[in-house]
């Protein structure tokens, strides 16, 4: 995202990630500092990003992954800004493990990144902006950690779900208009209903008839291996075609795959229904094929060079297998014991 270093009137900083969970983290960050800056960025993109953050008092960055081979000069950059700025880098994804350790890394596996940028500003904000938490740990599949089943009990469980899922709905169907997501982060940090923000029912009514059209496409055109079913080049939301192809395919992982004709290379979304690690999966089988992946165990993203795709699909396939036969050896020798 271009834009000015020009930031006189505001003393801080926020960047966060563009889907449910990063847009209401940003909000919930945007709530506890009302005058800052807010971009939003991706783990390919936070080092451009940064490049302009001289200057600020504050710099908050959420939900936004650590990627493997940018992870050095990150740090290096962060270590650099900490000498005169404050960090806070609150995210949930696994780390790399050449990771330094930090004292402005939050990192949690266990919580989305909404529930955890709300705990670590708690004490600047309104106790009712864990409502915007909520609507990100839903929109993350994170509502059931101890402290969001807690904090639903405050509220009507059925309107904060309408709630999330229409936001959620419209985010996506947004894709990267960054212009609407920022217009839906400001009120939001202000604890206003997603219902009141202009275009989001609108938006969320458009989603949902994209999806449906989706599911039956997916329906139609899954492709299976042993282990993995897939869809490639779907037309619509890659999660959401993840999700349908391990639904219709009959397996335990779903992969939706698109091709970027500038960059010649896949785009991949993948969803386990099972034990099976796809973040730790893709971040050993993908760089074998030139490519780089991961993100959640059970929700990752991979990018793969198109003359390589064919292959790394059957070598990945191949490691789902392997891991899945390890769990059941490593259970059943549990259970001996």
């Amino acid at each position: 995202m271009t834009r000015s270093n020009n930031h006189a009137n505001n003393s801080t900083l926020i960047l966060t990630h563009g889907d449910s969970d990063g847009v209401c983290s940003g909000a919930i960050a945007k709530s506890a500092y009302p005058d800052s800056d807010v971009y939003f960025t991706s783990p390919m993109g936070i080092l451009d990003e940064l490049q302009l953050a001289d200057g600020y008092e504050n710099i908050i960055i959420c939900d936004i992954a650590v990627d493997e081979g940018k992870c050095v000069d990150l740090f290096r950059r962060l270590e650099e800004l900490a000498v005169n700025s404050v960090i806070t880098y609150i995210d949930h994804h696994p780390l790399p493990e050449k990771c330094i350790n930090a004292d402005w890394m939050h990192n949690d596996l266990t919580v989305c990144s909404s529930e955890l940028t709300y705990k670590v500003l708690e004490k600047r904000l309104d106790r009712d902006m864990r409502r915007v938490a909520i609507y990100g740990a839903i929109g993350d599949y994170y509502d059931n950690t101890p402290s969001v089943k807690e904090w639903l009990r405050d509220w009507d469980k059925r309107s904060l779900f309408f709630q999330a899922g229409t936001l959620i709905q419209a985010l996506i169907y947004s894709g990267r208009n960054y212009d609407f997501k920022r217009k839906v982060l400001l009120p939001l940090s202000h604890d206003i209903i997603p219902t009141e923000i202009p275009n989001v029912l609108k938006y969320a009514k458009e989603g949902a008839i994209l999806e449906e059209n989706l599911r039956i496409h997916v329906k139609s055109e899954v492709k299976t291996l042993e282990n993995l079913a897939y869809v490639v080049d779907p037309n619509g939301y890659m999660s959401k075609s993840a999700i349908y192809a391990a639904s219709y395919g009959g397996k335990d992982v779903g992969l939706s795959a698109e091709y970027r004709h500038k960059r010649r290379v896949y785009d991949m979304s993948l969803r386990s229904r099972d034990t099976v690690d796809l973040n730790r999966l893709l971040r050993r089988v993908a760089p074998q094929f030139g490519g780089s992946g991961g993100g959640h165990a059970s929700a990752a993203g991979a990018r793969i060079p198109k003359e390589s795709f064919e292959a790394f699909l059957r070598e990945f396939d191949k490691a789902i297998g392997e891991e899945k036969r390890k769990v059941k050896v490593d259970e059943n020798g549990e259970k001996g014991r």
